[in-house]
């Protein structure tokens, strides 16, 4: 009776473990197919209940600030990029999504640092190093050498 107890626990504990990882893969992946159809809301939920079963899931935070850009709560965005660097410092799109803001802050020191982390882990996305480079250099004050 005891070795059947042992078993059923190890059983159920197993099939308990399955359901879970099966779970935080398919709120993520519901969550993607709602933000394409831009289904805002529900993805947003969907991604928040991953986190809650996986907090070191940086797509999850990725996709919340692609969320709060959409809505326009630059706050939050850019609370939840960085959320998903602290998790995943060479995300590229993070990286890239935060020189943007702080392009739009006019943080000058802030797009150069993060030109360069971009700059060591760019893969897929390097182009666009190099326009922000350049509004960059478009919109930077020009220092008087007098």
């Amino acid at each position: 009776m005891i070795k059947f107890l042992k078993i059923f626990t190890l059983v159920t504990f197993i099939i308990s473990f399955s359901n879970i990882s099966f779970s935080k893969e398919n709120f993520y992946n519901e969550g993607v197919k709602l933000f394409n159809i831009e289904k805002y809301e529900e993805a947003k939920f969907l991604f928040e209940r991953n986190i809650v079963l996986d907090p070191k899931h940086s797509e999850s935070y990725l996709y919340l600030a692609k969320i709060y850009k959409e809505k326009e709560n630059k706050e939050k965005e850019e609370k939840n990029l960085e959320t998903t660097l602290l998790i995943d410092p060479t995300n590229e799109e993070a990286i890239l999504m935060l020189m943007v803001i702080a392009l739009e802050k006019t943080n000058y020191s802030k797009v150069k640092e993060l030109s360069v982390r971009f700059t060591k882990v760019c893969k897929k996305l390097c182009e666009e190093n190099e326009k922000i480079k350049k509004d960059l250099e478009n919109l930077e004050p020009i220092s008087n050498e007098s």
